[in-house]
């Protein structure tokens, strides 16, 4: 907890892949002081050679690996975590928030044009850059009812992580004044 008696939050990093989930979702969960997990690592093996063969997810194959991220932060609620989750569709979030209600949202977003550089970069990832466009097709902003902050991904990952601590702080001491704060 911290000095005001709250817990540290729970983060999720979300955007299309090659946004700098992984990146950010580090260094945040560092300077929190909190655990970080990987979305990847909680995809079924099916789930992974779906991707590397170049065809998306479907809706069905996504509903275990969000569970078992939601359950995740559930289990750290009181000590705070941070997750990498592209949570791209609203209803992603809902079922992330129906196990962690309390988790907040930090959505990388850039261009496709950025993203696809950052993608064809990256070596050794299971996720090919012929899904981006997919990736950019699903993707739902946060709703206003849905608590995060977007920022820009062509800033440096510690740039990212201290406007993401500034947001956090400013939505603290909003909650408290209006008596949400837990």
């Amino acid at each position: 907890m911290d000095e005001g008696g709250r817990h540290p939050p729970l983060v999720v990093v979300m955007g299309v892949a090659g946004s700098g989930k992984s990146a950010v979702g580090v260094l945040l969960a560092e300077r929190l002081g909190v655990d970080y997990g990987e979305a990847d690592e909680f995809h079924p093996q099916a789930n992974v050679e779906k991707m590397a063969s170049g065809h998306p997810l479907t809706d069905k194959d996504r509903e275990p690996w969000l569970k078992a991220i939601g359950a995740w932060l559930h289990e750290r609620v009181d000590s705070g975590a941070v997750a990498s989750c592209s949570a791209l569709r609203r209803r992603y979030r809902d079922t992330l928030r129906s196990e962690a209600p309390s988790v907040l949202f930090l959505h990388l977003a850039g261009t496709h044009e950025l993203i696809a550089r950052r993608m064809a970069a990256r070596e050794g990832h299971f996720m090919p850059t012929s899904l981006l466009d997919s990736q950019f097709a699903t993707l739902e902003p946060l709703d206003d009812d849905e608590t995060g902050v977007v920022i820009d991904v062509g800033r440096p990952v510690h740039a990212i992580v201290e406007e993401f601590l500034d947001w956090w702080g400013r939505y603290q001491t909003t909650t408290k004044e209006v008596g949400t704060d837990e």
